[in-house]
């Protein structure tokens, strides 16, 4: 039997201060996602949305956790949603929006393992640590918060969406591309627990021992793991189409390495790829781009 995929589009971008990550799940589209998994065998369910609120029609006034009950809101709807898509045995791949979907992502699939009681991994590829907590942040973004509220951390109601708290063990989380880190969250990253590799790491070491680490920390002791993935944890030359970009990124040959990694081991139980912004793109190649490298996370080889 073919394995389903259902792809959930989350076309939210009041987490960032940069505004047109919303539209990324429709350049996704365009590119051709859907089409390009059914090629590699697989079935391509209806596609779906969460409505999400635009920030026009809101006032963000929470200034430490912006948009909080808008996002809280959005993230409860989406993982409700991936807790259903594996309830019924479907993948659920999630296209974003800015990166503070991933609490209700990551949220939802928590629920559905912890109810056989199983934990879950994952693999954050990101520029960014997305660690800060509501008292942290600079901004007050919360694409930058999801990951601490992931691990039980920060605000209260977004760190237990669906009674999940913390809804990943730290042990289990490899973090990997970060080259952008804010003071505070420095600190939170390192008393964590969780598994880092930075750029120089990725240098020194080569993306051939990262993906192996990363992989063994992801799977000790879980039913799988998901991957939430933010293109600008690729370098800016690879993925121009995004409003959060640093220098000094995985190459496009590096980004494909560890998503066939993660794919050679048959336990990725889901995905969503965030942040991609199409105003901020060249002829829509961003979208393209993330498309071929999510064909390379659902089983894509060259020969």
């Amino acid at each position: 039997m073919r394995k389903s995929i259902q792809i959930i589009g989350v076309p939210l971008d009041l987490g960032a201060s940069r505004r047109g990550t919303d539209a990324g799940p429709s350049a996704v589209r365009i590119a051709g996602l859907g089409a390009s998994l059914r090629s590699l065998g697989y079935e391509v369910l209806v596609e779906i949305d969460i409505p999400v609120p635009s920030m026009e029609t809101r006032e963000a006034k929470n200034t430490s956790a912006r948009f909080k009950r808008e996002i809280l809101d959005v993230c409860t709807t989406l993982a409700d949603s991936t807790r259903e898509t594996l309830d019924q045995g479907i993948i659920p791949l999630v296209i974003g929006g800015d990166h503070s979907i991933a609490m209700g992502t990551v949220s939802g699939i928590s629920a559905h393992f912890a109810s056989k009681g199983e934990d879950i991994g994952l693999i954050w590829f990101d520029a960014h640590g997305d660690m800060n907590i509501p008292a942290s942040s600079p901004s007050g973004n919360v694409h930058g918060m999801p990951l601490a509220h992931l691990l039980g951390r920060g605000d209260e109601e977004l760190s237990s969406i669906l009674g999940c708290h913390p809804a990943i063990k730290p042990e289990n989380v490899a973090l990997i591309g970060i080259r952008d880190i804010d003071d505070s969250e420095r600190a939170i990253i390192r008393e964590s627990g969780i598994t880092t590799f930075t750029m120089r790491d990725i240098d020194e070491l080569g993306m051939t021992e990262v993906c192996k680490r990363s992989l063994a920390a992801v799977n000790e002791g879980t039913a799988g793991f998901h991957v939430s993935f933010d293109v600008d944890g690729c370098d800016p030359s690879v993925i121009p189409g995004s409003g959060t970009l640093v220098p000094g990124g995985v190459s496009f040959r590096e980004a494909h390495q560890l998503l066939e990694n993660c794919a050679d081991t048959g336990r990725m139980t889901s995905m969503e790829v965030v942040e991609l912004n199409p105003f901020l793109d060249q002829a829509n190649v961003s979208a393209e781009r993330a498309v071929m490298l999510i064909q390379s996370a659902f089983g894509r080889s060259i020969l």
